[in-house]
């Protein structure tokens, strides 16, 4: 009869040694160090602008009021679009407010051409946009905190 081959049970454990396993895991020296603060530093150069020209585009965008397929109707108090004619409503100028304009009005400001309650049908108006009507992604990117 033959021995059993010997497997990996039977065969001794490497004795542990005082060396260090993996000499590549080295500490970085100070030029790679710098090396890779430059790296990071142009990245954050290169975003920031990015982020400028976001917050810059949403302040021009444009929201009509009303959305143009409905510009022969007025707008109710409360925003609502109501037929032309309709008592207490205010009609739609067709004119287009910038997001920045809706911005400063949303704070307190007057949109640019309304008396005190045509802004505020006007206002309520652009707060009922909704997904679909001309407008909407212009005041929803308003709405994003930065």
């Amino acid at each position: 009869m033959s021995e059993p081959i010997p497997g990996p049970e039977s065969v001794e454990p490497e004795k542990a040694t005082n060396q260090a396993v993996a000499p590549d895991l080295a500490v970085p020296s100070r030029r790679q160090l710098l090396m890779g603060g430059a790296v990071a530093a142009s990245a954050i150069v290169s975003i920031r602008p990015a982020l400028a020209n976001t917050a810059a585009s949403v302040l021009n965008c444009t929201i009509p009021v009303p959305d143009p397929s409905r510009s022969g109707n007025y707008i109710a108090p409360n925003g609502q679009m109501v037929p032309a004619g309709t008592p207490g409503a205010y009609p739609a100028t067709g004119r287009t407010y910038t997001g920045e304009q809706v911005k400063q009005a949303l704070r307190g400001r007057p949109l640019p051409g309304t008396s005190y309650e045509q802004n505020q049908a006007y206002l309520n108006y652009i707060r009922r946009l909704q997904s679909g009507q001309s407008g909407f992604t212009c005041f929803a990117s308003l709405q994003m905190p930065r």
